[in-house]
């Protein structure tokens, strides 16, 4: 018995313990799962980021800010996204932030704090291991980056990695072109030329559409050159004077349009900026007209002017002449410089006082004599014309009467032959009426001859049958109309009732109860009896 009991302890300690054992392992699975799903899980929202932390690991580089791996403790570059992650609390810190949100209309400039030092003389991190500024920007949108985003509220953090600039984009609208400046990047090949190939430091020969151009200002620069067609009036500055060749001096006024050429904006704005430009951002048309259009605009006046005398400038064909030559030499002299002249214009010369009141009064003197002149050429004219008028009328009245001739003529030549028509209308009408009652006289006589002819043979048929019956009957007609009688009689009676003998009726009957008379021989030839 107590063998049998410790048997059956054995077996049931067994028992207990595999049960307790798995239900051992149970608990732990669903304590590990416990503490896994509610200690260690992230749950980042929408529109947020997680920036990490690591506790444990190796011990960060004095020089160092940011962990570069995961393997060194301190705050991690990477974050983690919206969405749910795990990490282990005991190993990790996290903190759950905003993304990084550039607005609408702005761009984002990253200056990262972390990294190597850049070369000496270097602000830009052209490398992804360099401190500095980022030269790629942040277009409007939202980043999960750990950073701050300067001029907004500081955070109480200290673990974030950079900070963002917020500029505005540049914007080049119609009508001008974006001169974009390098400022930071290899030196060029020729430090003595104006402009740069692309990519190096300076001024680049390819200028920017009129468009919105997100750039890094750290690194890029664009001035607004305007190529739009601008108006300079040459009297603004003082009077525009030059001595002329008999030494009186001649004043004018003008308008000069003028515009800078697209493809040389970049050269225009080299040669003719100034720095107070770059300062206030101040156009660039007033340098071109001090510096190109004004100085040109002298020059052409006074060396052209001085080959003209004083009173030349009051007659109108030296004063188209001379604006036509300065209309030309202005768009020469400032095709070189990138500049295009659109008009040239010579509005108002005035010449000397001393000279004008004679020469205008001979130059009067000699526009009344031209006049004159005109008008006896005029007067001609009118006399010639007059008498191509009357000539004009006199033909039209000869060709309207031999019009009214020849109307009438046609009209006579058409009545007599329409008379004409019609009479030989009626002639054939009548011949052929006449024709017609020829043929049908000629119709009726045949048609008559023809009835004589049938009617002739007829009887001569019937004639000829007669004689064939008679003959039959021996020649004897009588015999042969009895007959004929009798069988016209005998088909309409069906019964004959007579009250006696001589009954009146049958006086009809006797004549046919004769004997028959004997045969007469015939007295001619049947086809003479016939006839």
């Amino acid at each position: 018995m107590r063998k049998s009991i410790a048997q059956q302890f054995e077996n049931g300690g067994t028992s207990f313990l595999f049960y307790a054992g798995g239900a051992a392992i149970l608990v732990s699975l669903l304590l590990l799962a416990f503490f896994y799903y509610s200690m260690c899980r992230i749950e980042v929202p929408t529109y947020h980021m997680a920036v990490l932390t690591k506790k444990t690991g190796k011990d960060l580089p004095n020089d160092a800010e940011i962990a570069p791996t995961p393997e060194y403790k301190g705050v991690q570059l990477e974050v983690l996204g919206e969405g749910r992650h795990f990490r282990n609390p005991w190993f990790w810190d996290w903190e759950v932030i905003p993304q990084i949100e550039v607005p609408k209309g702005k761009i984002g400039v990253r200056v990262r704090l972390y990294g190597d030092d850049p070369p000496y003389g270097e602000v830009i991190a052209w490398k992804d291991t360099e401190k500095g500024i980022v030269p790629d920007v942040l277009v409007p949108g939202r980043y999960a980056i750990n950073a701050w985003v300067k001029g907004t509220t500081p955070p109480d953090r200290e673990n974030y990695a950079e900070y963002i600039e917020l500029h505005d984009p540049v914007q080049v609208p119609a009508g001008f072109r974006g001169v974009k400046t390098n400022l930071a990047g290899e030196l060029p090949t020729d430090p003595n030329k104006l402009l740069t190939e692309p990519g190096k430091r300076g001024v680049e020969a390819e200028s920017l559409d009129a468009k919105t151009h997100a750039v890094n200002p750290y690194v890029t620069s664009i001035n607004l050159v305007d190529c739009r067609s601008q108006r300079f009036n040459l009297g603004e500055d003082g009077d525009m004077g030059f001595p002329s060749k008999d030494g009186f001096w001649v004043t004018l006024d003008g308008i000069i349009e003028f515009r800078v050429k697209p493809e040389e904006a970049a050269h225009v704005f080299v040669l003719y900026n100034e720095l107070d430009n770059d300062m206030n951002g101040t156009a660039i048309d007033k340098e071109i007209i001090k510096k190109v259009v004004l100085p040109n605009a002298r020059a052409f006046c006074r060396l052209k002017g001085s080959d003209y005398a004083g009173k030349d400038f009051i007659s109108g064909d030296t004063r188209t002449k001379f604006q036509e030559e300065f209309q030309k030499a202005m768009e020469v002299a400032c095709e070189s410089q990138g500049i295009e002249i659109v008009q040239a214009l010579i509005t108002k010369i005035y010449p000397p006082q001393q000279i004008a009141e004679p020469v205008r009064t001979r130059q009067i003197a000699i526009e009344q004599r031209q006049q004159y002149s005109r008008e006896l050429l005029q007067q001609e004219s009118e006399k010639q014309l007059a008498i191509e008028t009357e000539m004009n009328d006199r033909k039209q009245q000869m060709v309207q009467a031999e019009q009214k001739v020849i109307k009438i003529t046609t009209e006579a030549e058409q009545a007599q032959e329409i008379a004409l028509i019609e009479a030989n209308k009626r002639l054939k009408v009548a011949e052929l009426g006449m024709q017609a009652a020829t043929d049908i006289a000629a119709a009726t006589v045949a048609r008559g001859a023809a009835d004589a002819r049938v009617i002739e043979f007829n009887n001569e048929a019937s004639a000829a049958g007669w004689k064939k019956a008679v003959d039959a009957f021996g020649g004897d007609g009588d015999e042969y109309a009895r007959m004929v009688m009798l069988r016209k009689l005998a088909p309409a009676f069906r019964s004959l009732m007579v009250n006696t003998a001589d009954s009146p009726i049958m006086e009809i009957f006797k004549q046919y109860q004769q004997s028959p008379r004997p045969p007469k021989e015939p007295t001619a030839p049947v086809e003479e009896a016939a006839k």
